[in-house]
Order: C-alpha cells, then structure tokens, then sequence
C-alpha cells in the first residue's frame, strides 16, 4: 500500500527485489511479474508472504473456485491472479500510482478466457468504501499488509465494510514488530482470528478471520 523507495545499496539482502521480473509457478503456469523497486518502492516488488498466501490457496486452504474474493495493498497482484486462476471472481486493489504495473501484470498473466473476471481497481483504505459492496465478498486476500501502524485504523474500517459474517479473510505476514501483533489485538476485536498456516523457511504466517455474529440477545 505504502511507495517508498529505498536504495539498493541500503539493504544488499533485498538485491533479488531490484529483479525487474520475478517468475512463480501457480496453478499449472507460469506466472511472470514485472517489478519497480526503483520508481515504486515495496509495492512493486513481490514479498515472501504473498508467495506464502498463493501456495496456501494453491493446495486448498480454503475454497477459491467461484468465490467473490478482493486482494488488498495487492502490488504487483501476485495472490489475486493466482486466486483467479484457481477460479475465483476477484477484485484487486491498490492505491492508484501502483495501479498501472498492477494491471500490466494481469494483461500479462490472466488468460483471454478468464480477463472477464478480473477487475483492477483503486482503493485507499477506509475511502471511497461505497463503491465496494458492503459484506459483498467471500474472500478478502492482504500480503502482507500489515507493517505501518498509521494505517490500521482505516484497514480495519476497510475489513468492517467488505465482509459479512460469513467472508474469510486471510492475511498473510510477517511478525517484524509488536505494532504487527498489536494489529491482530485490535481486528480480533471484531473478528475471530486463528493462525491457519506457518512457513517456518520463510517466517510467514497465515491469519484467518471471520467476523463476529451480531448479537441477537439485546
């Protein structure tokens, strides 16, 4: 979500990031991003957690197939054509100077036959949330995410707006800080919230949260 350069020489354990092309293989094909360390900063690169989150999708740790599901902060958007060629009907998002490599990247990976059902849209978290149905997802997808505290509070908003009581909403990340943990405190708040997955190679983990049930006994 955030653009922030950084220098090259700065983080030399980074170098792979300042690949202008990264290649995966997903759902029985080759996936091929353009990246943009040096106009774009850490959203036009691909992180560990996002490939963490495609190979949870990938080997079924949840249902994708026919599933309305919106990737935030997406980046280059990795998970979400991923999650499009597993099936799923996906929105992805990202504030809009991201948006250009964002959609050169879907041209580039999403089939003919499936470009109808991939959108690339804009989205500053916590504005402009009435263009998006409210509750009107079964997945919401977010790569880690979750690293600038400023942010939290219009993430959580963001959640609160697109999922029902039956959405999942997977999040992938890295626990870096305590500001990281301090940020599952404050969604558990609203959402039930289970560690679902650990890359112990990649120090990834995968968070699932539902929302809570509106009580029914006031």
């Amino acid at each position: 979500m955030a653009l922030v350069p950084y220098s090259e020489s700065a983080l030399p354990a980074l170098a792979k990031l300042h690949n202008s092309t990264a290649t995966f293989q997903f759902a029985g094909r080759e996936v091929r991003l353009h990246q943009d360390w040096r106009r774009s900063g850490v959203a036009a690169v691909v992180w560990d957690a996002a490939v963490v989150l495609c190979v949870y999708l990938e080997l079924g740790g949840v249902e994708v197939r026919g599933k309305a599901a919106i990737e935030l902060g997406a980046g280059t958007g990795l998970v979400g054509i991923v999650a499009a060629l597993l099936g799923a009907q996906v929105t992805i998002t990202d504030r809009k100077p991201a948006l250009e490599l964002l959609s050169t990247n879907v041209r580039a990976n999403v089939p003919a036959d499936l470009q109808s059902a991939v959108s690339v849209s804009e989205l500053s978290w916590g504005s402009g949330l009435e263009h998006y149905p409210a509750g009107g997802y079964d997945l919401v997808l977010g790569a880690d995410i979750v690293y600038l505290e400023d942010t939290f509070p219009a993430l959580l908003r963001t959640l609160d707006h697109l999922c029902s009581d039956v959405t999942v909403v997977l999040l992938a990340c890295k626990i870096r800080y305590n500001r990281d943990s301090d940020f599952l405190d404050m969604l558990r708040k609203g959402f039930a919230v289970e560690e679902v997955h650990y890359d112990r190679q990649r120090d990834i983990h995968v968070y699932r949260a539902v929302k809570h049930m509106p009580r029914t006994d006031l």
